[in-house]
């Protein structure tokens, strides 16, 4: 409340200041107000994520780096621990040999497997033309002979 205590106002005429201590107590009763209604920002993305369809069968994936063909002795072909048949194997190893840089190729047939079977796989990445390719577990063929 403002008062003026000079010696201009003692005759008691009414005082020419306004008071601005309600206005103030309105502008911040609404400033409340307002901050309160403001919704609270948030900084999500939102995404459609796909849903597992158990329908669908997702090919096993191709690493850049390296893959491997096990030959089993129960005679499964396997790419990166995924049952395949020499159709699929083939497909596979053709999508590799188009990434740069080219993935390696880990064959590891096992020690009881057909010989049969690792020659069709042989031939399968003969036909792809794999450039990077090696044996793997060379060491449980010691105690077969």
């Amino acid at each position: 409340m403002a008062m003026q205590m000079t010696g201009d106002n003692t005759q008691g005429e009414p005082m020419m200041d306004m008071n601005v201590v309600p206005l103030i107590d309105v502008l911040l009763v609404l400033l409340i107000m307002f901050i309160i209604t403001i919704p609270v920002q948030s900084h999500a993305v939102k995404l459609d994520l796909p849903v597992n369809d158990p329908n669908q069968v997702q090919p096993p994936p191709i690493d850049p780096v390296k893959n491997k063909v096990v030959v089993s002795a129960a005679g499964q072909v396997l790419w990166n621990g995924s049952p395949v048949n020499l159709q699929q194997l083939r497909s596979y190893l053709d999508v590799t040999q188009q990434m740069n840089p080219i993935p390696e190729l880990h064959m590891q047939p096992d020690a009881t497997a057909r010989y049969e079977l690792v020659d069709q796989v042989l031939a399968v990445t003969k036909q792809a033309r794999v450039q990077k390719m090696g044996f793997v577990g060379n060491e449980y063929y010691t105690n077969v002979f």
